[in-house]
């Protein structure tokens, strides 16, 4: 009887652990499937939606990745950063080292690589971004980073000054490099590559400058134009919308497509400025206007002397590339014996303009664009100007094309003559009527053009004899197109502002 009744029990107890394991199984399952859920509701759910539900306890340290993270790639990039620095060493100076040349400001007569290597320390890549894959193309953007020890001497040579070494040391960029790949039906697939630097996040280039067994101060504001100078040509040549475009694969292809093109012309009257800062000790300050979307075509107002309220009511042509990213800036500047000074600086992104419609626009002068590095905040005044925007069709873009390319070819004809040093002199004292005499697309000086050249080519036959007969050939030219353009001569001996002049009675109107 015992025997029958413990076997009883025993069944009893299994079927009750077996009914119990089964509901617990199930109720689990149930749990997961319902976290799940909850896991996919929450993963859909953006940074705003979470504020909305969390209040005052939103967890700042919560993140939402944009970019796919890539660490077996740094891995071998660190493996393989000492054959490609080697490798990229003598390409980076070879492609920059000429820029560097073109794109020096006036006042400095040389300014090279007395050397050149990228260290040791490999950059990061913090994530990938694929942007979107279109029928024959893929865009990309690249989280780029690097904290590198790079080792980079610059030899810079002034007037009446022997070349000094300045170290470029605890240089550190930030940025996202947008990539496309032209895709190809042939092997490798690929039949170019268009790289550039986007403009938001805006790249973060820092570095320190030394001068290597001498100072800084030999050269007044040296740090200050070697700024500008790599500002000018991350802004004009690496950043988008402006972009470098590399065939690749050795099959000749057409790269006509992906490489930048003119979209419209920007028309800007420079009306009146007031309550600018005096710079001056004795009288008041003598502004002009210096505006430009790219720095390689800045154009400059004329000077009022000794006044702070100026009016100049002078219209300028621009072209622009991009309407949704390329900006407006504007600067004003105290002319001066020796280094101008800059009064105030403001900017208009183009695409808070309207097509076809005239806007006027008062605007509030700052010291910098960049508010974080400048201690004295004081209020600059402010400047009035009015815009309106064109859009091109197809016959004015490639006039608009034609008109930039021989422009630039006309400032290389002037350096390598001798005329000019650098692509940046161009837009300053006597060279300043390429620009001008080009004139804006649409405008049918077809006879002008010739006359610039006929100008330069007797102002280069010059040069030998007497630097001040450029000035004065170029300046006949100038009158004989019926505008006055300057020579080298002027209240002061050089200007430290890379623009194109022009006179009181009438607004040039270069590219």
């Amino acid at each position: 009887m015992g025997l029958v009744s413990g076997i009883f029990l025993g069944m009893i107890f299994g079927i009750a652990v077996m009914a119990g394991w089964k509901h617990m199984m199930r109720y689990r399952s149930t749990k997961r499937v319902a976290k799940a859920v909850d896991i996919k509701l929450l993963g859909s759910l953006n940074r705003d939606d979470l504020k909305k539900i969390c209040g005052d306890n939103f967890p700042e340290w919560i993140s939402f990745p944009a970019f796919e993270q890539v660490k077996w790639l740094n891995k071998q990039l660190s493996k393989l950063w000492p054959f490609i620095a080697d490798a990229a060493t003598m390409v980076v100076k070879e492609s920059v080292e000429p820029l560097l040349e073109d794109y020096r400001p006036p006042g400095i007569t040389s300014l090279k690589f007395s050397k050149f290597s990228l260290g040791t320390v490999p950059p990061k890549i913090e994530g990938i971004r694929v942007q979107s894959l279109k029928k024959g193309q893929i865009i990309m953007d690249i989280d780029f980073r690097w904290g590198g020890d790079p080792s980079i001497i610059l030899g810079v040579e002034a007037a009446l000054v022997a070349s000094i070494p300045i170290q470029l040391k605890d240089l550190e960029v930030y940025t996202v490099i947008r990539v496309i790949f032209q895709l190809a039906e042939e092997i490798p697939c690929i039949s170019a590559v268009v790289v550039a630097l986007l403009s938001e996040p805006k790249p973060k280039i820092d570095y320190v400058l030394k001068a290597v067994g001498g100072s800084l101060t030999a050269i007044p504001g040296l740090s200050d134009m070697i700024d500008d100078t790599v500002h000018s040509i991350v802004t004009d040549m690496l950043q988008w919308p402006h972009r470098i475009v590399v065939p690749i694969g050795g099959i000749p292809v057409d790269t006509s497509e992906l490489e930048l093109k003119p979209q419209g012309k920007l028309t800007v009257t420079v009306v009146k400025a007031n309550e600018l800062k005096n710079m001056e000790m004795i009288g008041k300050s003598d502004p002009y206007v210096v505006l430009y979307i790219r720095p390689v075509f800045k154009v400059k107002s004329a000077v009022v002397e000794n006044n702070l309220n100026p009016v100049w009511d002078q219209t300028f042509e621009l072209i622009a590339e991009d309407k949704e990213t390329q900006t407006l800036i504007l600067e004003v500047f105290d002319q001066d014996i020796g280094q101008d000074k800059r009064l105030g600086i403001t900017k208009v992104p183009l695409i808070e303009l309207e097509a076809e419609t005239w806007k006027e626009m008062e605007l509030r002068l700052l010291p910098s664009l960049d508010m974080l590095k400048i201690k004295d905040k004081k209020d600059r005044g402010t400047l009035t100007i009015k815009v309106l925007y064109h859009e091109f069709n197809k016959e004015e873009q490639l006039a608009a094309l034609e008109e930039e390319k021989r422009i630039l070819e006309e400032r290389k004809k002037l350096k390598e003559a001798g005329v000019i040093g650098s692509t940046m002199d161009a837009l300053d004292g006597a060279a300043s009527l390429v620009g001008s005499g080009v004139g804006m697309v649409g405008t049918g000086i077809g006879a002008g053009v010739g006359l610039v050249g006929t100008g330069v080519g007797a102002g280069v036959g010059i040069v030998g004899s007497s630097i001040g007969a450029v000035g004065t050939g170029l300046s006949k030219a100038g009158k004989f197109m019926g505008r006055t353009f300057t020579g080298q001569s002027s209240k002061r001996s050089g200007s430290s502002t890379p623009v194109n002049n022009v006179q009181e009675n009438g607004g040039a109107k270069p590219l």
